[in-house]
């Protein structure tokens, strides 16, 4: 049996998706990108700010299901651009201290034009 997360503490989707499924004992996170989630918009700047905006929200989602970001085993992140890397990396590894599995692609264009989106699998126990 399949549970929907959803929580006002992240931006609302903006397709036809959920914000996270729970499927057994491991929850799928959808990516999150930099919107904040009071306004519906990006207003962070830049990829450090833009990467902190989109770990809170991923934080937002983990937190609705009972767990926190010590519970993920992979990370899926995408960069506009690859020479962010390095930025993006530092504040990774603010939220990611456990270093689960992770792939990190540059992608050409993102939602909203922003600089990165992190999606996360988690397990619940």
């Amino acid at each position: 049996m399949l549970k929907k997360i959803s929580t006002d503490k992240a931006p609302a989707a903006i397709g036809p998706y959920s914000q996270g499924i729970i499927a057994g004992d491991m929850l799928f996170a959808s990516g999150q990108i930099p919107i904040n989630p009071a306004t519906g918009e990006v207003e962070a700047e830049g990829i450090e700010a833009q990467a902190e905006q989109a770990m809170k929200n991923v934080g937002a989602i983990l937190e609705a299901a009972g767990v926190g970001y010590e519970n993920v085993v992979k990370t899926t992140c995408f960069l506009a651009e690859m020479a962010d890397f390095a930025a993006f990396n530092g504040v990774y590894e603010k939220y990611f201290s456990e270093k689960p599995a992770r792939s990190c692609v540059a992608v050409k264009q993102l939602p909203k034009n922003v600089l990165c989106e992190v999606e996360v699998i988690a397990y619940l126990k």
